[in-house]
């Protein structure tokens, strides 16, 4: 795990190869110290004050995929969500634009850095929904399959919150059809085929400290438990991708397009129409 509270230094080279090295091996890589205490408390407020609004909003926000049902006591369990944190709070979007947490997203995607989307995620004590494994680039393909995940813990998460679960070295099996969506996806045998080849039980759990940011590809499989705890499980899911790749036209998820660190080389006029 990495300090990234340290000064700069000569051995910063070091450290940022040895983060693409982990990556590349292993599909993820957890880092800590990217955000400060003061800034977590900031980020913290902000996200229970997001959490309040949608609760008082009257809109859908329980994001409990179908597969969910399977648990027992399917019908309670819960996961809060919303997309584009940093629509709602300036403090998360200059958490996105801190210069500790894009120097990671560049050791491990390049120096050009375009956020995709965020999205918020909270899974209540006692009964926090399940994900089950699969690929995220299904949701959001890119030529080159730059497309990854920061996931910014504002609470610690252990198993038994419902960590994130992963398959260590998944990403080399490349781009699987049938690994993402709910089970009313329009092949659900063979979703449920590769929830057989990758059960959640069989992933490593990704236990992580408050502050700690979990990077992963989006050719990692992945998913969570449920929150069997006591304790609230609080994180923002941001989705990034290098400046030189290209976004799949035919996507139709929801797309921030901003720059956080230097260009975007798709870009055009229609990009933004």
């Amino acid at each position: 795990m990495t300090d990234m509270t340290s000064p700069a230094g000569p051995d910063d080279d070091d450290r940022n190869d040895d983060d693409r090295n982990d990556y590349d091996r292993d599909g993820y890589l957890v880092v800590g110290g990217v955000f400060d205490a003061g800034t977590l408390d900031e980020l913290e407020r902000a996200y229970d004050r997001i959490v309040a609004q949608l609760l008082r909003s009257g809109d859908e926000v329980n994001a409990r995929w179908d597969s969910a049902a399977r648990y027992e006591g399917a019908e309670e369990l819960v996961v809060l969500h919303t997309h584009q944190v940093q629509n709602y709070s300036a403090a998360w979007l200059r958490a996105l634009q801190a210069p500790a947490f894009l120097d990671v997203v560049e050791s491990l995607i390049g120096p050009d850095i375009v956020l995709h989307h965020t999205k918020l995620f909270q899974k209540p004590p006692g009964h926090g929904a399940p994900f089950p494994m699969h690929q995220d680039w299904r949701y959001f393909p890119t030529e080159h399959d730059s497309m990854m995940a920061a996931v910014i813990h504002l609470s610690d998460a252990s198993d038994d919150m419902g960590c994130f679960r992963v398959y260590p070295g998944s990403h080399r099996i490349g781009r699987r059809p049938s690994t993402s969506g709910r089970l009313r996806w329009d092949d659900p045998d063979a979703f449920r085929s590769f929830s057989d080849e990758y059960p959640l039980d069989g992933a490593t759990p990704v236990e992580a400290r408050r502050g700690d940011v979990l990077f992963f590809s989006s050719l990692t499989v992945h998913g969570s438990g449920p929150n069997v705890s006591d304790r609230v499980r609080k994180n923002v899911l941001v989705q990034l991708h290098a400046g030189t790749d290209v976004l799949d036209p035919d996507a139709d998820h929801i797309v921030s397009g901003i720059v956080l660190r230097g260009w975007n080389h798709a870009a055009t006029r229609s990009s933004f129409s």
